[in-house]
């Protein structure tokens, strides 16, 4: 399509009106600024499988397990959630560099988990691992 410019009506304006693009271009640009952080809240995870990996250290280590029924045990040994603490208090005093592997059942609450994890802080370790199915 061509424009005349007025004088005279063979003369032909081969340029293109860029108004309504910018304008288009504005409105799009506003849509994407306000639904990009709206894109950002629906993150669905799945913890319990991840890939294999090696251990970083392969020292003396402790594990805790956390069973269905919410259990707690040490190298397969029960203890409740108050003896713990003080279980693993005693064997971070013989051996500082103590490192911990946790695995809990994927149907255990996460509270119940969150606690076992404060308690394991609490008594000092500083080595904590989570084991993981592998296949994620």
């Amino acid at each position: 399509m061509a424009f005349s410019t007025g004088k005279d009506s063979s003369d032909v304006v081969s340029e293109i009106n860029i108004t309504p693009l910018v304008d288009v271009m504005l409105v799009l640009m506003v849509v994407f600024i306000l639904t990009a952080p709206l894109l950002n809240n629906a993150v669905r995870i799945n913890l319990p499988k991840t890939s294999t990996t090696e251990p970083a250290n392969p020292t003396k280590s402790v594990t805790v397990s956390v069973d269905g029924a919410s259990k707690i045990y040490i190298d397969k040994r029960e203890v409740d959630l108050a003896a713990l603490e003080p279980e693993l208090k005693s064997v971070v005093a013989t051996n500082p560099e103590l490192a911990v592997s946790l695995q809990a059942d994927e149907g255990v609450p996460y509270r119940a988990v969150a606690k076992v994890i404060a308690n394991i802080q609490r008594s000092g370790v500083t080595k904590l691992s989570v084991l993981t199915q592998p296949g994620g």
